[in-house]
């Protein structure tokens, strides 16, 4: 079903150029690229996305692009510099910040969550789950999130509801387990929360306050930050719709970040997660070891071990052009995807402002048009287009 937006809002577009080029030839193909790329997203918004923006980083140029409206009421336009709920991609950084204290030595990837959390994930469960299946969904603990997402109703008693992350273990524990421990891969939002505890129970601090001191602090994230208990987004941002059973749309953006905590609460913008992606693959986070170990993954479509791979925190799909690693984040209201380069010189973040429309198991013309776009941004233009996960 089409959204009713408002008629004759002309695509915003920003581009961030480096320095002037060395010959009229490669100022013609980035500014012929850029162009590409624009048209591109404007037809995400053409297809029914609202507003949409992103970043694409290739080889040292840099485009910044937005397309539709922020808000479908008063026609407010898009900005590239917008602040975007990044859901799920929260899992990278918690991770990260997992690995950094197993390279301090204060956790054991292959030791079973019960030394440190006994009291959180009990009994033969706790004794025979590790830190390590846990970062790769390979735990077979029950994802909480389809419970309390269980319909429009049970969403709405969620908007202003503040939900201890002890509250989304136990009701993940008591969902049926997936696959024995360490059997295969099947995420589970759960997994994170109990890695967002174990974060706590080893700094002594916030797991909020300690990745903001060991990532977004030294990188400089200043527009990255996790909300807590507050609603609201702090600074310019889109305004987040879900798609009615009667087709309108249902606003979202102020709503409690409580129900993703460590699995999903973050707050970024499409060139500050960038910038994260850019040094967790160039090294400046991790040492060359612990990169290994967050990318050595478990297989994710079975009996397809060359489709993608999911490691700790990351994971790696089989593009036309190569693997790419980063993350997806479906919020309410909110879609981000993020994909690079193994070297971090090619990148692309996109933030979009609704969920929630298309029929499951159908290919909607926005997620077409999102297909084309992505493909281009990490492959180039004259790539197949590619099939990108929602």
């Amino acid at each position: 079903m089409r959204i009713k937006l408002l008629l004759g809002i002309v695509a915003t577009v920003a581009l961030l150029a480096p320095a002037a080029p060395a010959s009229a030839a490669p100022r013609q193909q980035r500014d012929d690229t850029g162009r590409l790329l624009q048209q591109q997203l404007a037809a995400m918004h053409a297809a029914g996305m609202p507003g949409v923006f992103a970043q694409i980083r290739a080889e040292g140029d840099a485009w910044n692009l937005a397309a539709g409206v922020a808000d479908v009421d008063t026609g407010r336009p898009v900005r590239p510099q917008f602040r975007q709920r990044i859901g799920s991609i929260t899992k990278t950084f918690v991770a990260t910040t997992v690995l950094q204290l197993v390279g301090e030595h204060r956790v054991d990837l292959d030791a079973p969550i019960a030394r440190y959390l006994p009291d959180v994930v009990p009994g033969e469960l706790g004794r025979r789950v590790t830190v390590r299946m846990l970062l790769n969904h390979t735990s077979g603990i029950g994802d909480y999130a389809p419970v309390l997402f269980a319909s429009p109703e049970a969403v709405e008693a969620l908007r202003l509801r503040t939900i201890p992350p002890r509250e989304l273990v136990r009701i993940g524990l008591s969902q049926p387990v997936t696959n024995a421990p360490g059997e295969r891969w099947s995420y589970s939002n759960t997994n994170y929360i109990i890695l967002g505890l174990l974060i706590e129970r080893l700094s002594g601090r916030g797991y909020a306050q300690e990745v903001s001191r060991r990532i977004l602090g030294p990188l400089g994230l200043e527009h990255s930050y996790f909300p807590g208990t507050s609603p609201y987004i702090r600074g310019p941002h889109m305004t987040g719709y879900a798609m009615m059973a009667d087709g309108s749309l249902g606003n979202l953006t102020v709503f409690s970040p409580s129900s993703g905590w460590a699995a999903g609460e973050m707050i970024s913008t499409a060139a500050e997660v960038n910038r994260f992606f850019r040094a967790l693959l160039t090294g400046r986070l991790l040492s060359p070891a612990l990169l290994a170990q967050m990318q050595t993954t478990v297989v994710v479509v079975p009996g397809q071990p060359e489709a993608a791979g999911w490691g700790l925190g990351i994971l790696w799909l089989a593009t036309p052009c190569g693997r790419v690693w980063g993350h997806t984040g479906g919020v309410v209201g909110y879609g981000t995807y993020t994909w690079h380069s193994a070297d971090g010189r090619r990148q692309v973040t996109l933030a979009e402002n609704l969920i929630e429309y298309a029929v499951p198991g159908q290919l909607h013309p926005i997620d077409h048009a999102r297909d084309v776009f992505l493909t281009t941004a990490m492959c180039g233009p004259q790539a197949p287009v590619y099939h990108w996960p929602a």
